[in-house]
């Protein structure tokens, strides 16, 4: 005689599966002892034929009948219930960045940090996948800045400000400002394309490289909104600065990009910005070149932190960044570096007229902003461990387009 099983009883009422009551069978299930069924209790038409549907497509089995207009069912969990769970891999202790691994697996896919990902699940290629290359000290902290520090171009910037300097001023900031836009394009292409190919465990920097690329749209728009406020079309595009920027949409290395556009292209274009916000005519202008120059500011701080970090663990890093400078310098040997139109144009808006006197001045200048630029360079490469010759070396080697 077969013994009788132990069994938990789970009133459904008039809840059928139709409408839901699979998600309370489910939840019971969960909770059986080993051997124990389940016993269910329901007055939902055609209650049985639903649920034996349903069992039978779980595995389970089900035996049910009448009792007056309700019925009473006896599920037995089938071999297979809680199988799909056997094998399941949890992707860190938790969701904070604490929880860090340093080589997720390509299996853990598209998963949040943190969370139980099922056997099975397919492989994905991401190419960047450790903590050594990605990662920085920090990295909420810069993340929750960069949310905090975003502004509408349409509120920020007073479009309608006065504008009184001359047509030949106009002139030179339509020049520049078309040499800007070219090279924030490149900068909002190279962290777009990483973002994509970042594990997703590391969140955080997936998260900074697409608020580094929005800020980037953002300057592409607002740079070419003040061009075009006086004028229907833009200045020149070189081959030179083409090629330059070319190399860095060209590097398949995470670091060596992180290198060449943030510690040193983007942080040179912090002094420039600052420099046109300081020789700026009128106050739409002034507030476009603050504004940009606080956003790249804070993509400087992310590279120089996590190439720091990674030079710091692994003694091979700056051997690498040394090669990938000197590399693209060669490589752009043969070019014109930065558009002497542009050069001349930064001339004409520090000067702010054309007396020799001004010129001058204005020359003298731009001398400066080459020779901060300069020193920031060397500064952030001694940030990131050469020693004071190697990086004054090296910063003198960058790309005479400034990005």
């Amino acid at each position: 005689m077969a013994t009788a099983r132990a069994s938990t009883s789970l009133e459904l009422g008039e809840l059928g599966f139709d409408s839901g009551a699979h998600v309370l069978v489910k939840r019971a299930l969960v909770r059986l002892a080993p051997g124990e069924q389940l016993e269910l209790r329901g007055s939902a038409a055609e209650l049985g034929i639903h649920a034996a549907a349903w069992a039978r497509s779980e595995g389970h089995e089900v035996e049910f009948a009448p009792v007056g207009a309700a019925y009473v069912l006896r599920l037995t969990p089938g071999a297979a219930h809680g199988a799909r769970w056997r094998g399941v891999e949890r992707t860190g202790a938790g969701a904070g960045p604490e929880h860090v691994v340093e080589h997720p697996p390509q299996r853990w896919g598209l998963a949040a940090r943190g969370a139980a990902v099922e056997a099975g699940a397919p492989e994905f290629d991401f190419a960047h996948a450790s903590k050594l290359e990605l990662w920085a000290d920090d990295l909420g902290a810069l993340y929750r800045q960069a949310l905090a520090s975003q502004w509408d171009p349409a509120t920020a910037v007073p479009w309608n400000a006065p504008q009184e300097h001359s047509e030949e001023l106009e002139d030179a900031l339509v020049t520049v400002l078309t040499y800007l836009i070219e090279n924030e394009t490149a900068a909002l292409i190279v962290p777009a394309r990483f973002a994509a190919s970042v594990h997703p465990h590391f969140r955080e920097v997936q998260q900074l490289l697409a608020i580094q690329a929005a800020d980037e749209a953002r300057h592409i728009e607002v740079f070419t909104r003040r061009a075009t406020l006086r004028r229907s079309q833009l200045g020149l595009s070189t081959a030179g600065g083409q090629a330059s920027l070319k190399t860095l949409i060209d590097e398949p290395d995470f670091a060596l990009a992180s290198l060449l556009l943030s510690v040193l292209g983007e942080g040179s274009f912090v002094n420039l910005l600052w420099f046109l916000h300081e020789h700026a005519r009128d106050a739409c202008t002034r507030a476009v070149m603050k504004l940009t120059a606080q956003d790249e500011a804070r993509h400087v701080a992310f590279g120089v932190a996590h190439l720091a970090r990674q030079s710091r663990e692994d003694a091979s890093l700056a051997p690498r960044l040394a090669a990938a400078i000197e590399r693209r310098h060669d490589a752009l040997r043969g070019t014109a570096g930065l558009n002497a139109e542009v050069f001349d144009a930064l001339i004409v808006l520090a000067a702010g007229g054309f007396e020799p006197a001004d010129i001058a001045r204005g020359h003298q200048a731009v001398v400066e902003l080459v020779r901060q630029m300069h020193a920031g360079r060397r500064n952030r490469l001694r940030l990131l461990g050469f020693e004071a010759e190697r990086a004054e070396a090296l910063s003198a080697l960058h790309t005479r387009n400034f990005m």
